[in-house]
């Protein structure tokens, strides 16, 4: 079964709060985890950010949305229980709870007006988009979003500009990595006839006790062994009959 969305969590939650009992959710993850059939995986999926465990935030909005409505309350920090109202829901054995069902409480109406984001006329991505993601999964997915669009521009970027450029940003890329102490200590672009096909070098410590000689390619395909091993051939140096570094780009 997939990992439910929070308006799906909010009725098994308000269930689980029917003993009167204070609860945290910490307590009853695992219980409602259970009753979704949640497998290993989905339990342990994160958002991706890979800060929050998915299912939890989408409890955690449940717990929230539930609050403002007036079925559930905290006495105390961290914790949950059930009202009068969260009980006298329960007894109309309601098939679900979700945001629709929450709008007849004029506490999780004005809750609503005051944060909803209005979206585009024509945008029913967007609205429904919004009716199975929390907040932060927006955010978050929004997020994601736009930085692989910069990534790609970047990398296309990258590749547009001549040879020697590319070379430095590579050179510069590995320093980044930790490779080395700085730009003008430990690195150094070559990329110049007569260099063998040597594009670059880094020292691989801040001390400069091993040196490793870099080839930049801009290739689309996959690099194998027998091309790799032509260029270390190519460098007749010690280093390259050892070991190789390889990063596509």
């Amino acid at each position: 079964m997939a990992i439910p969305d929070y308006q799906a969590c909010m009725l098994p939650l308000l269930r689980l709060a029917a003993d009167g009992a204070d609860h945290t959710l910490k307590d009853v993850l695992p219980t409602l985890s259970d009753q979704f059939d949640l497998t290993e995986a989905e339990r342990n999926q994160l958002l991706p950010s890979g800060q929050e465990n998915l299912f939890r935030n989408r409890v955690s909005w449940a717990n929230t949305y539930l609050k403002k409505a007036g079925l559930l309350q905290s006495a105390r920090r961290g914790y949950f229980s059930i009202t009068q109202r969260g009980n006298e829901v329960l007894a109309q054995h309601p098939e679900s709870i979700d945001l629709k069902f929450l709008t007849q409480f004029p506490e999780f109406q004005a809750f609503r007006v005051a944060s909803k984001a209005k979206p585009k006329a024509g945008d029913s991505a967007a609205t429904e988009s919004a009716v199975t993601q929390t907040p932060l999964e927006l955010l978050e997915t929004a997020y994601a979003k736009i930085r692989s669009e910069l990534t790609a521009d970047l990398l296309d970027r990258i590749k547009a500009e001549s040879p020697s450029v590319f070379e430095r940003v590579v050179v510069e890329l590995l320093l980044r990595m930790g490779y080395g102490g700085s730009r003008s200590d430990a690195g150094q672009a070559i990329g110049k006839s007569g260099d063998q096909g040597l594009d670059g070098i880094i020292k691989e410590d801040r001390l400069g006790l091993d040196i490793i000689y870099l080839q930049a390619k801009r290739w689309t395909a996959t690099i194998g062994r027998p091309e790799i091993q032509k260029i270390c051939r190519g460098f007749a140096r010690p280093a390259c009959q050892n070991r190789h570094i390889h990063y596509d780009f």
